[in-house]
């Protein structure tokens, strides 16, 4: 769930069946009896296909938010419906204290494909992160009990658990609970000679997101990567790729660090969202240096690797292993339109966009386009408070690109009074400041 805190837009007129919930009474019982966590948008979901899903007045959305990256294949794609039908008839759980038929192929194949050596699941990208830095702690301690620094970068982000929060680079997500993990550092996304003088011989590891999702689809150069690969061999650390939101094909390429020079490689790379499309799976990959910090008994799960989620997931690599060409070029045509859109608009600061992972940053708080999208049947969110996040399912058409730009730019003609607005209220700041 992004920051982006919830807002009212109008709610179409529900169509009720006999003994269905309407839409009030389903948000109803949630604020009575869920943890108020969430800043939810008042939509109640009913059911989905393809590119849409529909709420419970049967009205259409596009959505390209995709369950934040999670349904990357759509809604209820035929050959993952029928892996979903045929094996939770056969086997839906599995304990690790024994063997199942997928776990092994799995693991067998996001080794192949990510040229690591080793894989461990688990349900979630937080629980992923909290393992890759078990083994960074483990690796450390095996060096000397004093090697157990993490350099992880600016305006990241890893998690909601304890450990991944604490390698997050956004103090909004961290203030609440500290004291988190002692010897974390953070620093600036784009400054290697920064990265290289927090290195020491205490770093046991180097945390980064290839392309940085919640904090505002901001793309790692090349010159950082190289320069964390070359700083964490210099002092024995390992290095860590997460790739749970840019992995798993959204960025053109199975992962988003297969898309530079192939001698960048991390020690340790972690991916979830897309690869149970729904079901929750996440993986920690790692080479054999990161996979020997972790011995029996030292790490493990009861729900990971299960051979309902697995199978399905082998089946999401075969479909996204077949994709990957249209996603570039979906990608390089969705980018082109909203180039040509932005560009008439003095409020949008910036497209950045790699494959289908797409963020328009503006001059201006973002979550009134959010709640104006809603109302006109399109669903994004907003992240790092001025950045429009789209995460399109990979099997998006053009059409279906070509409407999305026609509900933004009637959005972003009411934009430019609300843009108005926002320089009266700076300068109203302004003013009472003097």
């Amino acid at each position: 769930m992004s920051e982006a805190a919830a807002a009212e837009p109008v709610i179409a007129a529900e169509v009720q069946s006999p003994g269905q919930l309407t839409a009030h009474e389903i948000m109803e019982r949630e604020k009575q009896y869920l943890l108020q966590n969430y800043g939810r948008y008042p939509l109640a979901l009913d059911r989905g296909k393809g590119c849409y899903v529909y709420d419970f007045g049967g009205r259409k959305h596009l959505d390209l938010l995709s369950g934040i990256g999670v349904n990357a294949l759509g809604h209820g794609h035929p050959r993952i419906v029928r892996v979903i039908r045929e094996q939770s008839a056969k086997m839906i759980h599995c304990s690790n204290l024994y063997y199942n038929e997928y776990q092994g192929k799995l693991a067998e194949r996001l080794c192949r494909i990510s040229h690591l050596n080793r894989a461990f699941f688990c349900n979630s990208g937080a629980e992923a992160m909290e393992g890759a830095i078990k083994m960074i702690r483990s690796h450390g301690r095996s060096i000397t009990p004093e090697k157990y620094e993490i350099i992880a970068l600016e305006n990241s982000f890893h998690g909601r658990t304890i450990g991944a929060i604490s390698v997050t680079g956004q103090p909004k997500y961290r203030k609440d609970f500290e004291p988190l993990l002692p010897g974390v550092k953070f620093v600036p996304v784009r400054d290697d000679r920064t990265l290289a003088a927090a290195v020491t011989e205490n770093t046991a590891g180097i945390i980064l997101e290839v392309i940085q999702g919640e904090g505002g689809v901001h793309p790692v150069c090349e010159r950082m990567l190289n320069a964390a690969r070359r700083e964490a061999d210099r002092v024995n650390a390992l290095l860590v790729f997460d790739e749970i939101q840019c992995g798993m094909g959204r960025s053109g390429f199975f992962f988003a660090y297969q898309q530079f020079n192939p001698e960048i490689m991390p020690d340790v790379m972690v991916t979830a969202k897309p690869l149970g499309v729904g079901l929750p799976l996440g993986v920690v990959v790692a080479n054999e240096k990161a996979a020997a910090a972790i011995k029996i008994g030292m790490h493990g799960t009861t729900f990971g690797g299960g051979p309902l989620a697995c199978h399905v997931a082998l089946e999401t690599l075969d479909i996204i292993a077949e994709m990957l060409p249209a996603i570039r070029q979906r990608g390089d045509y969705f980018r082109t339109q909203l180039n040509e859109l932005c560009g008439k608009f003095e409020f949008v600061r910036e497209v950045r966009a790699r494959g289908l992972m797409i963020g328009i940053d503006l001059k201006m708080p973002g979550k009134q386009f959010v709640t104006d999208a809603l109302a006109e049947g399109l669903l994004i969110n907003c992240t790092h408070d001025t950045v429009l996040r789209f995460l399109p399912p990979f099997i998006i058409s053009e059409k279906e690109i070509d409407l999305a730009i026609r509900i933004l730019r009637k959005l972003f003609k009411k934009g430019n009074g609300y843009y108005k607005e926002h320089l009266k209220q700076q300068q109203a700041a302004a003013k009472a400041l003097q």
